[in-house]
């Protein structure tokens, strides 16, 4: 079924209301008839399986005939803290990122970082460009919540910001990946406590500097391998965020 979503606020106690773009996609691009089930989302995690009652000129209106935490969502937050990539990648990353379970999609500025946002409005406009491809991959892959994009962080605030987390990692490309070293990897991914938050640090074109990978084990973090191929950045969260997935779910 077709996935939507609505504030909290229009959920009633045997019907919800769907307001803005949603309305229009309903009625005009999927022509979607009254008596036709769909699922509303709360963007907190509960999924509505409902009935289409009412299609008004602003609103549709459903009947809930039941409700349940989403199946779509990792059994713990996954925070993506992503060195920014040059030119469209990051909108692919968010995408793709979103598919792959992300909770929340931090752009970080490391040192080999060549993109600089700079312009606070360039910047708010890319943040909502890229809020609206997470929420479009979210509807696509049936997830729970919609992901958000924060704001652009320096590398040292989001150590500061990870490290409120109860799990970090850092995926390094000097890491340990002897098979010793991938089973160590493996088991800080297979152990992620249920409920908890996970941090991920990817650093952009080149990596991070050596330096960065220090402040970032002094501040808690876990160095992982990901194999002995270098991935590109556009490839390793995903990497990561897959077998996370995959072993966790």
């Amino acid at each position: 079924m077709y996935h939507f979503y609505t504030d909290k606020a229009n959920i009633g106690d045997n019907s919800i209301m769907i307001y803005g773009d949603d309305v229009n996609h309903i009625k005009n691009v999927l022509r979607m008839k009254e008596g036709e089930e769909i699922i509303i989302c709360d963007s907190e995690g509960t999924d509505y399986h409902s009935k289409i009652v009412s299609l008004g000129k602003n609103e549709v209106i459903a009947e809930i005939l039941g409700s349940g935490i989403s199946e779509a969502e990792l059994p713990f937050r996954v925070h993506l803290f992503q060195g920014l990539p040059k030119k469209d990648k990051m909108e692919m990353i968010i995408q793709k990122s979103v598919e792959l379970g992300v909770y929340e999609i931090i752009p970080v500025m490391t040192k080999r970082v060549i993109v600089k946002l700079d312009d606070k409005k360039k910047e708010e406009a890319k943040i909502k460009r890229w809020q609206a491809i997470s929420e479009s991959a979210a509807k696509q892959s049936g997830r729970g919540i919609i992901p958000e994009v924060a704001d652009c962080m320096s590398f040292k605030d989001a150590l500061k910001a990870a490290g409120e987390m109860d799990v970090v990692l850092i995926p390094y490309e000097n890491a340990d990946s002897s098979p010793e070293g991938m089973k160590k990897s493996f088991e800080l991914i297979k152990n992620i406590p249920a409920g908890s938050d996970v941090a991920v640090f990817i650093g952009p074109e080149g990596g991070f500097e050596p330096t960065e990978v220090d402040e970032a084990i002094n501040s808690g973090a876990k160095v992982i391998s990901l194999g002995k191929r270098i991935l590109r950045t556009e490839t390793a969260g995903m990497m990561l965020l897959s077998v996370i997935g995959f072993v966790n779910n």
